[in-house]
């Protein structure tokens, strides 16, 4: 009997699926699952992410002084393209027009960043500037008139410049002081308007590229991940004990002492007496001072053991919790690339790590704060329209919010979503050549114009919208004025 070719086509697949069982998981993750708000929550938060020096400009008007990133970007060399956030989008210009386009899209909530530098030019050594505050609350009165829940975070990265040439900013115990005093300008001013507050993005990236790795606090490239999933490199249980290492060594290194008052038991037993100890009074301050657990999220990558096997020098380093990452496995990529050399399309990292959240701090709500795809470079020159038709962006987030909505399922309690990032923006030492916005943003005019991903995110939170709030305090405010400073400056 004879078989038709499309028959030993289908003989001849099965048999490689056999064979590379990697290449079988990679292909049913990028299975199409549809995606509706009505598998969320009611109240759940459905937003955008950006941060202040990636899209404000405006870098010296209205009386903002010079911050970290002002004075780093303009050293030839240091940014592709030698690009920098002068004017970068416009949006301290352009707030209202950006708000228009949230408000298009059916989005109940906008993360973004408050520039250090804009309300403190000098930090504390100077006065407040006013301007900047008129700034702010123009932006957050405008989000609330058209129903947007502003979602605020203290510092994301820029610093007065003033604080690097004082005391080398976060190199010293004075910064402590430094940020509690902007963070209590910022509750003074804003807090009567802003329900949710996150005091620092990212702690653990800029610890270890700012400083473990030798470099000065302004080079820190943000675009890099939070929390990172890992899987063992192999089916091996000194791998499966280098994924719980490296998990503790990043992620609950931030989270254990506000949630429990001390570092990793994992980092314990590791660092011993390297790790500092909290005293009393701080570890009544730090334990239960969050509300939420925020969550960047946006790869994952294999783990392997470096205690008990060999590993590329530089990666058996205490501090890394002696485990080498990779993204390569027997030749196989653990996903599909991006345009971060560290960064995967592994829908599946989502569910694991919001359930591995889960489990260690018995279910405490938690928000992706930010959870975004750029594409990898081009081999030739892309047109606009190119750069509009961006269906692997459509393909990532899809995918990466059903994973998320199977973790709610199963009784995570996820609480919101945010998109990285709303508009192209200036991605730190990639410049502007590195594109995460729904919104293509024209390099010559500035125009916002939407990409596909804009129309699919807005199809997603405005069609399937009946059973869902607009928005709500889908949290109880727990903590006053005067305890959120004091853990604040705690978790410095």
């Amino acid at each position: 009997m004879r078989l038709k070719i499309s028959q030993l086509f289908f003989f001849f697949f099965c048999i490689v699926l056999l064979l590379h069982p990697s290449l079988a998981q990679t292909t049913n993750e990028h299975e199409q699952e549809d995606v509706k708000r009505s598998q969320f929550p009611d109240g759940f938060l459905f937003g955008t992410s950006t941060s202040s020096y990636q899209i404000e400009g405006a870098y010296l008007e209205d009386g903002k002084g010079l911050n970290n990133w002002d004075v780093f970007t303009h050293i030839p060399g240091n940014i592709k393209n030698n690009d920098n956030g002068d004017i970068a989008d416009n949006h301290y210009h352009q707030f209202l027009e950006d708000i228009e386009l949230m408000q298009s899209l059916g989005v109940n909530a906008y993360r973004f960043s408050i520039s250090w530098s804009r309300i403190l030019p000098r930090g504390r050594f100077g006065e407040v500037n006013t301007r900047g505050i008129s700034f702010y609350n123009n932006l957050i009165d405008n989000l609330l008139l058209k129903g947007i829940e502003p979602f605020v975070t203290i510092h994301h990265h820029d610093i007065p410049q003033e604080l690097e040439d004082r005391y080398g900013s976060w190199l010293s115990p004075l910064m402590q002081e430094d940020f509690l005093y902007f963070a209590e300008i910022c509750f003074k001013s804003f807090g009567h308007k802003i329900k949710y507050w996150t005091t620092l993005n990212e702690p653990n990236l800029f610890a270890d590229m700012a400083y473990m790795r030798g470099c000065q606090s302004r080079v820190v490239p943000s675009v890099s991940l939070q929390i990172q999933l890992y899987e063992p490199y192999r089916d091996n249980e000194d791998d499966q004990k280098a994924v719980s290492r490296a998990l503790a060594f990043q992620l609950a290194w931030v989270f254990d002492p506000i949630v429990y008052g001390d570092y990793p038991p994992e980092m314990r037993h590791y660092l011993g007496s390297v790790l500092p100890r909290f005293s009393q009074e701080e570890i009544s301050i730090l334990k239960g001072s969050i509300d939420f657990i925020a969550i960047n999220h946006y790869s994952t990558l294999y783990a392997k053991d470096c205690i008990h096997s060999a590993c590329i020098p530089g990666w058996d380093r205490p501090i890394r919790g002696f485990v080498y990452t990779t993204e390569e496995r027997d030749g196989v990529l653990i996903g599909d690339r991006t345009a971060n050399p560290r960064f995967f399309v592994v829908p599946r990292g989502m569910e694991k790590i919001i359930n591995y959240v889960k489990e260690r701090y018995n279910n405490m709500p938690m928000i992706v704060t930010e959870n975004g795809f750029a594409p990898p470079p081009q081999q030739k020159q892309q047109d606009q329209q190119d750069l509009l038709q961006d269906a692997e962006r459509i393909n990532f987030h899809k995918s990466y919010l059903a994973a998320l909505a199977r973790a709610i399922r199963n009784g995570a309690d996820v609480r919101g979503y945010f998109v990285w990032s709303m508009i192209d923006n200036f991605e730190w030492i990639d410049g502007y050549s590195v594109r995460y916005g729904l919104y293509y943003v024209d390099r010559q005019t500035l125009k916002r114009m939407p990409k596909l991903s804009a129309k699919w995110y807005k199809n997603i939170l405005t069609v399937d919208a009946t059973s869902n709030s607009n928005s709500s305090n889908i949290f109880k405010r727990k903590n006053t004025m005067s305890t959120v400073s004091q853990a604040s400056k705690a978790e410095i």
